[in-house]
C-alpha cells in the first residue's frame, strides 16, 4: 500500500517547469489585469465624474480581462502540450526501427557533457535497456515522459491572477475619496506594477531593478495614454 502511494504521489508531482509555467502566467496575468483596467478606468473617468458608471466599467473590464487571459493561456498551453505529447509517440515508434541510432545520440550525449567514449557508451547501453523511451526524451527534447504543461493549471493561475492584478486600480479609483481618487490609483497602479516587475525577474533570474523600472514606466505611459484618450472622448 505504501509503494502505490508513494508511486502516485511522485506522479502527480509537479516538475519546476511546470510550476514555473504557472507562475508565469500569474506574473503576465497580473500586469495585464492591472494595466487594462487602470486603462479603462482613466479613460471613463475623465469623461464623467459618476462613480457607479465608472466602477461598472472598471469591473466589466476586470472580469473580461480575467477571462480572456485565461482562455488566451489554456489555447497556448494545450497547443505546447499537444505538441510534447506528439513527439513523444514519434519516438516510441522510432524506438521499433532506429534503436542503434537512439543508442548512439545517448552516447554522444553524455561525450558532449565530458564522458570518454567508452564510459558514454556503457551509460546509454545501460539507460536505453532499462527506460529507453524517458532516456531519449529528456535528452533530445529536455521533457520528462508523463510530464506535461497542465493548460488548466495556467488558466486559473492567469484568471485569478488577472482579477487580482485588476482589483487594485479599481479599488483605488472607486473607493478613495473623490480628492484624492487620482493620486491614489497611480500609487496602487505603481506599486502593483513594481511587484510584477520584481515577481518576474526573480522567475526569471533578471535584473530585479530593470523589470521595476521598465514595468513602472509602461504603467505610467499606459496612464498618460488613456486619460488623454478620455480627454479626446469629453471633446
Amino acid at each position: 500500500m505504501m509503494s502505490i502511494r508513494s508511486k502516485k504521489k511522485e506522479k502527480s508531482s509537479q516538475t519546476m517547469d511546470e510550476k514555473l509555467n504557472s507562475l508565469r502566467a500569474g506574473v503576465l496575468g497580473s500586469n495585464d489585469g492591472i494595466l487594462t483596467v487602470v486603462g479603462v478606468l482613466f479613460s471613463v473617468a475623465v469623461a464623467t465624474t459618476n462613480q457607479f458608471t465608472i466602477f461598472i466599467a472598471g469591473l466589466s473590464d476586470l472580469l473580461a480581462c480575467a477571462f480572456s487571459m485565461a482562455s488566451g493561456e489554456y489555447a497556448s498551453v494545450s497547443t505546447q502540450k499537444d505538441t510534447e505529447q506528439s513527439v513523444v509517440m514519434k519516438e516510441k515508434e522510432l524506438l521499433k526501427t532506429n534503436s542503434k541510432q537512439n543508442l548512439q545520440t545517448v552516447s554522444d550525449y553524455y561525450v558532449d557533457q565530458g564522458v570518454t567514449r567508452k564510459t558514454a557508451d556503457k551509460i546509454a547501453a545501460d539507460l536505453m535497456k532499462k527506460k529507453p523511451l524517458e532516456t531519449i526524451i529528456n535528452i533530445k527534447y529536455d521533457l520528462q515522459l508523463g510530464h506535461y504543461m497542465n493548460p488548466w493549471d495556467a488558466a486559473f493561475s492567469s484568471l485569478f491572477s488577472a482579477a487580482a492584478g485588476g482589483i487594485f486600480p479599481l479599488v483605488a479609483m472607486t473607493l478613495t475619496p473623490v480628492a484624492y481618487q487620482w493620486q491614489a490609483t497611480i500609487l496602487a497602479v505603481c506599486l502593483s506594477v513594481a511587484l510584477t516587475g520584481f515577481m518576474s525577474a526573480k522567475l526569471g533570474n533578471g535584473l530585479v531593478k530593470t523589470a521595476m523600472i521598465r514595468n513602472v514606466l509602461v504603467g505610467i505611459i499606459t496612464m498618460i495614454i488613456h486619460y488623454s484618450l478620455g480627454i479626446l472622448l469629453q471633446a
